[in-house]
């Protein structure tokens, strides 16, 4: 694959949080600037601090989204969080390959995180959203 699509939010994402929805909208961003460094054929230095503001930034998006599931008595909130602690795992180790072979950044290896990231909106977090929705009403209705 020589090269890959920049992806685009859209709705189908929303988790109905708008926070969220924000943090979201933020990693599409990290990821097709990741693209696009990978694409402008850019230094090491270049490709390892983005795949470090990715994972910084994804720390930063899990707990938020962790607090507010946590809160709310999210009942598969474990799971949740393991899965959240397994993609900053990947984006660790991607970092230190990166540092050590700038050729370990493939177009393949940005599509397997970003697809990780993309299946995760669309299949994890979509199954909290009736959740959240049903505490909100609830708390709203008391």
């Amino acid at each position: 694959m020589s090269d890959i699509k920049k992806i685009k939010w859209s709705s189908k994402y929303s988790v109905d949080i708008e926070e969220v929805d924000a943090y979201q909208k933020k990693m599409f961003e990290l990821f097709n600037e990741l693209i696009e460094i990978k694409e402008n054929k850019l230094d090491t230095k270049e490709c390892t601090n983005k795949i470090s503001e990715i994972n910084d930034y994804a720390k930063i998006f899990f707990a938020t989204e962790e607090k507010i599931l946590r809160r709310k008595g999210y009942p598969d909130f474990q799971n949740h969080t393991k899965a959240h602690r397994q993609f900053i795992k990947d984006s660790i180790s991607l970092r230190r390959e990166i540092a050590d072979d700038i050729e370990n950044l493939s177009y393949e290896v940005i599509a397997e995180l970003r697809d990780w990231l993309l299946n995760h909106m669309l299949t994890l977090d979509q199954l909290f959203v009736p959740y959240i929705r049903i505490n909100n009403y609830i708390e709203t209705a008391k």
